[in-house]
């Protein structure tokens, strides 16, 4: 046993030695992160809905869950969303009791929950068609996204801003240095955290028909496209 541990000391040891010997050869290098930024309009809304329904019996909630659910999707199909852009996204049916009275083993009713998530690609469509939901049985809206449709064409765009920064970078780092910026030796893309986010012009993040003057309810704001990259250029 103590044979075994000495030879792994020794591979470990032996390790570490070629570990600094690597570190110690690398060349004069100025490393630095660049980020890019980019600002568009929204192209589209992703909707988070569904219908809540309470009933005297477990079967009559889920039937009339279902029979909303399929009023909804009717609704959408005739008005232009497509059946790819609808999806059933939780479902549930579960007992609700009285409050305060022990040992109880009846429930008083039933409810049934039916969510999906959909997308809106026109968003000058947007309040109609949420209105129009309302009508045939939605009474839940648990969110509402704007995206862009052609996301990496616009990931592109900021990967070239964020190697341009990085150049920017260590041009000045170097210049002041009396120094200047060679090769790349080394590049590697970062995630920034939380991926692409809208940037709302209004704080309204729920789908709510307006009450004022009939205009439209949200403001869709700018989608932000953030991406980094560390860089390591050699020093000339």
């Amino acid at each position: 046993m103590k044979r075994i541990n000495l030879i792994a000391l020794l591979i470990f040891v032996f390790t570490a030695l070629q570990v600094q010997a690597q570190q110690s050869n690398l060349p004069p290098l100025v490393s630095v992160t660049g980020l890019g930024e980019v600002r568009v309009q929204p192209t589209e809304v992703l909707v988070s809905l569904g219908v809540e329904t309470r009933e005297k019996t477990l079967d009559a909630a889920r039937k009339e869950t279902d029979r909303k659910a399929a009023s909804i999707i009717n609704y959408l199909k005739k008005n232009g969303v497509d059946v790819k852009d609808i999806q059933t996204s939780f479902v549930t049916v579960q007992p609700l009791y009285s409050r305060g009275e022990y040992g109880i083993t009846t429930p008083d009713m039933y409810m049934a929950v039916k969510t999906m998530t959909v997308k809106i690609r026109k968003l000058d469509k947007y309040d109609e068609i949420l209105s129009g939901l309302y009508g045939v049985g939605v009474n839940r809206v648990d969110g509402v996204q704007f995206q862009v449709a052609d996301m990496e064409k616009y990931k592109t765009e900021a990967r070239k801003k964020a190697v341009a920064n990085a150049r920017q970078k260590a041009t000045i780092l170097t210049s002041e240095l009396g120094a200047k910026v060679g090769r790349v030796y080394a590049i590697n893309e970062t995630a920034t955290g939380d991926g692409p986010r809208p940037m709302y012009k209004m704080a309204l993040q729920e789908a709510a028909v307006s009450d004022m003057g009939g205009g439209p309810s949200i403001a869709g704001g700018e989608v932000v496209i953030t991406l980094s990259v560390d860089v390591s250029f050699i020093i000339e």
